[in-house]
């Protein structure tokens, strides 16, 4: 299950792109190409194709674990995160997509020379 994710650095409020590449009722494994380090805060928001018309999910996090990745020529993160705060409207919608992920479609980077990777996702 990969879809595109903004987040945010609770520290500097700053806002960067992401991919979410798995989910459980605990936290998510994201990737970007932002360094951050293990106990970094962060506010996330998970966006949805909107054919798929779910609403967008959001909470707080924890980087408990990070990985460096490399695609191609690039070289990026992948993070483990954990749920800290999360509404329980957000928690349900969470659950409903864990119990039945095979209507979602994914999302992946996608390779353009004329454009920052980090800005684009195709939906498959």
């Amino acid at each position: 299950m990969s879809f595109p994710l903004h987040f945010q650095i609770n520290e500097n409020g700053g806002t960067y792109p992401g991919l979410t590449l798995d989910a459980s009722e605990s936290g998510l494994l994201i990737q970007t190409f932002k360094e951050m380090s293990v106990g970094i805060r962060l506010n996330i928001e998970v966006l949805f194709p909107k054919e798929l018309n779910l609403p967008t999910f959001r909470a707080e996090t924890e980087i408990i674990w990070r990985d460096i990745y490399y695609w191609e020529d690039w070289e990026g993160y992948q993070y483990g995160l954990k749920f800290t705060q999360i509404s329980n409207g957000d928690y349900l919608k969470l659950r409903s997509i864990l119990s039945n992920p095979s209507g979602l479609k994914e999302a992946h980077f996608i390779e353009d020379p004329d454009h920052d990777p980090t800005l684009i996702v195709k939906i498959e």
